[in-house]
């Protein structure tokens, strides 16, 4: 069938109207180029777009419209956020840690601990050694008194 020269002959039994199935065509064509799905009927195409629009004309597409689609949308969504919930139940970490996660902490806090303490001591040293260089804050205050 040559789909893309020809006007489509839509069965307006399952769509309603030319809109409805340039949506269908859109979504189907989605799905097969980021699921990398087969199509459901035998084509020559190679691109998504006329193999989903082949499939919608040939009534290899399930269209629901109405108070079945509303329905289908609550039902997908409430599935989608049962497997969010479910995700993130597995990646939230249980309250007990190990014992390595424990040394480990213990290990960070040390060195943390160790390289602030090394900052401050070589910050201490410098401002000694300046006070030194300078003759020491009593030389200072000895010239001023004289």
């Amino acid at each position: 069938m040559d789909v893309v020269t020809l006007p489509p002959e839509i069965d307006k039994n399952k769509i309603d109207s030319r809109y409805r199935l340039v949506i269908i065509t859109a979504q189907r064509a989605k799905r097969l180029a980021s699921a990398g799905l087969r199509p459901q009927v035998q084509t020559r195409s190679t691109k998504p777009t006329t193999m989903a629009l082949e499939e919608a004309l040939e009534s290899k597409l399930d269209v629901v419209t109405g108070d079945e689609a509303k329905k289908a949308k609550r039902e997908a969504r409430k599935a989608e956020v049962r497997r969010m919930a479910e995700l993130e139940r597995r990646e939230e970490p249980s309250g007990e840690m190990s014992e390595i996660e424990k040394d480990l902490q213990m290990y960070l806090h040390e060195k943390e601990h160790k390289d602030r303490q090394a900052i401050e001591d070589l910050f201490a040293t410098g401002e000694a050694t300046a006070e030194e260089a300078e003759g020491g804050p009593d030389t200072e205050q000895n010239t001023e008194e004289e």
